[in-house]
């Protein structure tokens, strides 16, 4: 045997390995969010939602001025006035975050929704602001003008009122019409993904009809936001968004409903054009 040929053997064990070695990278179109992540998440917005309620208080504490309309040339005390301010802040502050910690969970559902739902808590608070400030420019007229040489109690009295109707049309529009778009953006992103039980959106999402005719009702003088009425048809409003703040807190989102969502979403984003 010619011992300068090869021995077959060596040619297998020689040979390079072709398309068995052949290493495919993992496709990286999409990144799925962590359930820790996730879980912060929901907390973040669960503790925001609950914040929300803290400005519960300005009602009584806005009782001075609505109550006595010569306020504003020093009857009664202003500290209180000045807290329920400072709480309505924090209430826009938290309803903007709300939306902000939100949104990146509700566009895997509906971009349209979750834009919906940042635009009406930006306008939210916003409005709720101009309330603000129309409140507290009535505690500087009464800290700064009132009892000054030739100050006209009558003219100050007469500004102190289109303050505080300026702050009652900003509370409804802000406090009272928001919610109920904000219920129907988010309702349906929650409902529709099952993130949280879908009883909690479906309350947001019967409440608002409800909550918005009576809006419509206030807005055209068929009785005042004060009427029982007014107040039985924000409740379901109010409830939804009280239980959800309770669960995102408590619970956190579904566990099936997250792995659900980032699947379509991953999906989607893999999709060829």
């Amino acid at each position: 045997m010619d011992r300068s040929q090869p021995h077959p053997d060596q040619l297998t064990d020689s040979a390079p390995e072709s398309s068995d070695m052949t290493i495919t990278a993992p496709a990286t179109g999409a990144t799925r969010p962590s359930p820790d992540s996730m879980r912060r998440t929901s907390l973040a917005a669960g503790i925001l939602y609950l914040i929300s309620f803290v400005s519960i208080p300005s009602l009584a504490l806005y009782n001075p001025v609505r109550e006595n309309a010569d306020f504003v040339l020093g009857a009664g005390s202003d500290t209180g006035v000045q807290w329920a301010g400072f709480l309505e802040v924090v209430v826009a502050l938290a309803g903007i975050g709300t939306a902000v910690v939100l949104f990146r969970v509700a566009r895997r559902q509906s971009e349209t929704a979750a834009l919906g739902f940042v635009t009406a808590r930006v306008l939210e608070a916003a409005l709720i602001l101009v309330g603000v400030v129309s409140m507290l420019s009535i505690v500087t007229l009464r800290q700064d003008v009132a009892g000054t040489a030739g100050a006209d109690p009558a003219s100050l009295i007469t500004t102190g009122q289109a303050h505080l109707a300026t702050y009652d049309w900003a509370f409804l529009l802000s406090q009272s019409l928001m919610p109920v778009f904000n219920a129907l953006c988010i309702g349906y992103v929650m409902y529709r993904s099952g993130l949280v039980p879908r009883i909690l959106p479906t309350i947001g999402l019967i409440g608002a009809p409800l909550l918005l005719l009576s809006d419509i009702a206030i807005f055209f003088g068929v009785y005042d936001r004060a009427a029982p009425i007014a107040l039985v048809a924000a409740l379901p409003i109010a409830a939804w968004e009280f239980s959800l703040g309770v669960y995102l807190t408590v619970k956190g989102f579904k566990p099936a409903a997250v792995a659900a969502l980032t699947a379509t979403d991953l999906d989607t984003e893999l999709s060829p054009a």
